[in-house]
């Protein structure tokens, strides 16, 4: 089997919706790799995350607001021969999405935001305390660029 690439925009689309958390790359302020698990929302182009507004990420997507973020679904272990350890492989969809950090700072807009993140798992709106709006800090990546593979699919 071969790697294939996604560019369909309807299967990239699947590949994210289909995926449960995301993981953003990042470089923090000592120069080192940095990555972390969030959840998320994706919308209109534009993927939604949030987080505390103090801590390692915050800082470090402050400094550099360059991102990576990866998502990876439809993970299925096959091989050819049970016995040949070189014939096993993964079966896999992945899309990578590299863009730039936006905070959010207009609380309309952090409503939103926190909204569209909350129909991707709640499948619905929700109203928000503004103190509770107030201590998140959500931020949205539009893509610059949009690369997706396959394997086995």
């Amino acid at each position: 089997m071969k790697n294939r690439i996604v560019e369909n925009s309807d299967e990239v689309l699947e590949i994210i919706a289909k995926c449960e958390v995301c993981y953003v790359s990042m470089i923090d302020i000592e120069g080192m790799p940095y990555v972390v698990p969030l959840n998320f929302g994706y919308e209109n182009g534009v993927l939604y995350l949030h987080g505390a507004k103090e801590g390692k990420k915050i800082e470090a997507l402050k400094h550099n607001p360059k991102v990576c973020v990866a998502f990876s679904t439809d993970h299925l272990l096959r091989y050819q021969h049970e016995q040949v350890a070189c014939s096993w492989s993964m079966k896999y969809r992945s899309v990578l999405l590299y863009g730039e950090v936006e905070f959010i700072n207009d609380e309309q807009e952090r409503i939103e935001a926190l909204n569209v993140m909350m129909r991707k798992y709640a499948k619905r709106d929700f109203k928000f305390n503004m103190p509770a709006v107030r201590e998140v800090l959500p931020f949205k990546v539009v893509a610059t660029k949009i690369e997706g593979r396959a394997y086995g699919y």
